[in-house]
Formats: C-alpha cells, sequence, structure tokens
C-alpha cells in the first residue's frame, strides 16, 4: 500500500501545482489591481502635450473674410488620385489634402511672406496665436483664423498585443491606455507589470518601465502620455517564452505537470486493478 499512497500523494502535488500557477497568472492580468470604486484617487504626472520638432510635418491653413489675400499664405490642396497627383480642381472622387511644411534639422519652416520662422518647441496653438499676431501687426491680413494641424505624428506598439503597428496620433495628448487600445489590448501571454515605452530625448534613448497592475505607479510615470515616435513594447510572460521550447514541454511547464499527474494516475489504476 505504501508505493500507492506514495503515487497518490505525487498526484496531489502536481494537482496543487497546477492549482497555484493558474491562480498566479489571474493575478498578473489583471490591470489596476490597487484600485477600488469611489475610494481610490491617484495623482496624475505632469500632462506632456506635443509638441513641434525637427523634421515633423505640419499644415498651416489661414482664412479671413478676403480668400484672395488668405491664399497667399496657404499651400496648395493636393488631389490625389491613382498614379499621378494633381492640383485642386482635378477629378471628382480623389481623395484631396493640404501639402504640408516639413520642419528642418534646426527646426524652421518658410512661411510664405514671413519668411523662415523657429517652430520646434511650439504648440500647435501657440505657433497658430503667433502667426496670427504676425500677420496682424505687419498688416497683411486683418481678420485672420490661423489653423494648425499635425500631418505626420506616430507611435508604434510591439509585441504581444493584438494589433501591432504604427498609429496615427490624433489628438494633442495621447496616453499609454490611448495606443494600447488601438492595438487591439494586450494578449494574454503579455506582461501586464512591465510594458517597455522607448522614446528619443535629446538625443539619448531611454526606456520608461510601467507597470499596467498598479494605477499608481502607471498614472504617475512620465511615459503615461505619449510623444510622437515614441515606441510601446509588451514583452511575452514566461508562458510564451515556454512555448518557444520544443513543444512547450519542459519541467517548468503546466503541460509537463498534467502529463506527469495522467501518467501516475494511470499507473495507480493499473496497480489499484
Amino acid at each position: 500500500m505504501k508505493p500507492i499512497r506514495t503515487l497518490l500523494s505525487l498526484c496531489m502535488v502536481g494537482i496543487t501545482l497546477i492549482l497555484m500557477s493558474s491562480c498566479s497568472s489571474s493575478r498578473r492580468i489583471t490591470y489596476f489591481q490597487d484600485l477600488r470604486p469611489g475610494e481610490s484617487e491617484q495623482a496624475l504626472a505632469v500632462p506632456l502635450e506635443i509638441k513641434i520638432r525637427p523634421e515633423d510635418k505640419i499644415s498651416i491653413l489661414v482664412n479671413s473674410r478676403d480668400p484672395l489675400l488668405t491664399d497667399l499664405f496657404n499651400l496648395p490642396i493636393v488631389s490625389r488620385q491613382i498614379g499621378l497627383a494633381t492640383r485642386s480642381g482635378g477629378v471628382s472622387g480623389s481623395n484631396q489634402s493640404l501639402s504640408g511644411y516639413t520642419v528642418d534639422t534646426q527646426g524652421y519652416i518658410d512661411f510664405p511672406v514671413l519668411g523662415k520662422i523657429q517652430v520646434a518647441g511650439m504648440k500647435r496653438e501657440e505657433l497658430a496665436a503667433y502667426l496670427k499676431k504676425e500677420l496682424i501687426s505687419k498688416n497683411l491680413v486683418k481678420d485672420p483664423v490661423v489653423t494648425v494641424e499635425f500631418l505626420n505624428l506616430c507611435v508604434s506598439v510591439l509585441g504581444e498585443v493584438n494589433n501591432p503597428g504604427r498609429y496615427n496620433i490624433d489628438r494633442d495628448r495621447m496616453t499609454l491606455l490611448d495606443a494600447l487600445s488601438m492595438a487591439g489590448d494586450l494578449t494574454i501571454y503579455g506582461k501586464r507589470d512591465k510594458v517597455l515605452v522607448l522614446r528619443q530625448e535629446n538625443g539619448v534613448q531611454r526606456v520608461y518601465g510601467l507597470d499596467l497592475t498598479s494605477a499608481k505607479q502607471m498614472y504617475s510615470s512620465p511615459a503615461f502620455c505619449l510623444q510622437q515616435n515614441d515606441v510601446v513594447y509588451v514583452e511575452p510572460n514566461t508562458v510564451k517564452a515556454r512555448q518557444s521550447t520544443v513543444n512547450g514541454n519542459n519541467v517548468r511547464s503546466t503541460s509537463f505537470w498534467i502529463s506527469l499527474a495522467s501518467l501516475l494516475t494511470s499507473v495507480a489504476i493499473l496497480i489499484f486493478n
């Protein structure tokens, strides 16, 4: 009877390990574990608004009561058709978009009449306000309405997400949660407690780590608000890493313990019979 008791004990150990592993995994995939409805208040890091950088592309549109006058300051609208591009007034049904200004490596654009303008470091509304002031002070346009938009800003989301890729920034303030939502959320194999944000700052590549299971840590991180050209990387968890081995069948894998428990159970049944 002693061998039978030993086999049954091993089976119970295997089942216990499997259950413990399951409970541990469920704790690792839940977001914001420190939040309690109606009780939790988290301090936010100083929000970073997106500013113009060298090599960004921006559109600037000037409007007033005199459209002939403001046309001097607006780049032409381009009609893009399959295989060719023409100026506005092309065939109906073609996609139309404003031509943009590409900020040079020194942070300047060449604006009609006003000449070279240093725009790097400005926010959209700051540049719009500056251009409006210049047009009025130089008596070029009496009542201008200036609109500035970003054209090529994006972030990249890689790793264990459902839809990795590059996503356009369509607002002045974009958070990590916005980017992960656009990428279809993390897969079940993504590490919630170690999401990396890679950012170039002042010629240096910096890496920030964020823990999605802790709202306090995530909201206070300087990388919670994303900047243009940020790269978000979600690491695979140990379950995914084990699957990269041959058949994912090693001593730390759940499938190994299930197989072992099944074998021991079969042996015990044979002995009993």
